[in-house]
């Protein structure tokens, strides 16, 4: 059995955290966020604006969200190779595992609807595709150097 490389998941992480993050921010602020006003339209509910501690909660989500993909990646990386089987796997499982489940509980509490996550849901999943090539090309730079 093949222990993790700390070291390299923990570059790998960082760096694959700069496009996760710029992704989530990107897909809040011109899908989400519009979507979500729009269904409180009328309610009296607004989207406050963001400060420093909505900022903090943000980088830890997008942290979570890097941190499911990148080890799911690795896992999926040493079973299947370092191939597009192991981004596809790892993007999918990553995307049903944080954005899914968020969407689903979300709609299922009445604070979202089922077209916002079709919507923002496969925008999710190239977003995760994007950061496990990411993942993949990194890795391969560090199986080629051992």
């Amino acid at each position: 059995m093949k222990k993790i490389n700390w070291k390299h998941f923990s570059i790998v992480t960082i760096i694959v955290f700069i496009w996760i993050n710029i992704g989530e921010v990107a897909r809040a602020l011109f899908v989400a966020f519009p979507k979500i006003e729009t269904f409180f339209e009328g309610s009296g509910l607004t989207i406050g604006t963001m400060d420093f501690s909505h900022a903090l909660v943000w980088g830890l989500w997008d942290l979570i969200l890097t941190l499911v993909l990148v080890f799911i990646f690795w896992l999926c990386k040493e079973v299947f190779g370092n191939n597009h089987k192991s981004i596809l796997i790892s993007s999918i499982i990553t995307a049903f595992a944080t954005i899914g489940i968020f969407w689903i509980a979300t709609i299922n509490t009445g604070l979202g609807e089922w077209s916002s996550f079709f919507i923002i849901f496969p925008i999710a999943w190239v977003e995760f595709y994007i950061g496990g090539w990411i993942a993949s090309s990194l890795y391969a730079k560090y199986d080629k150097k051992n």
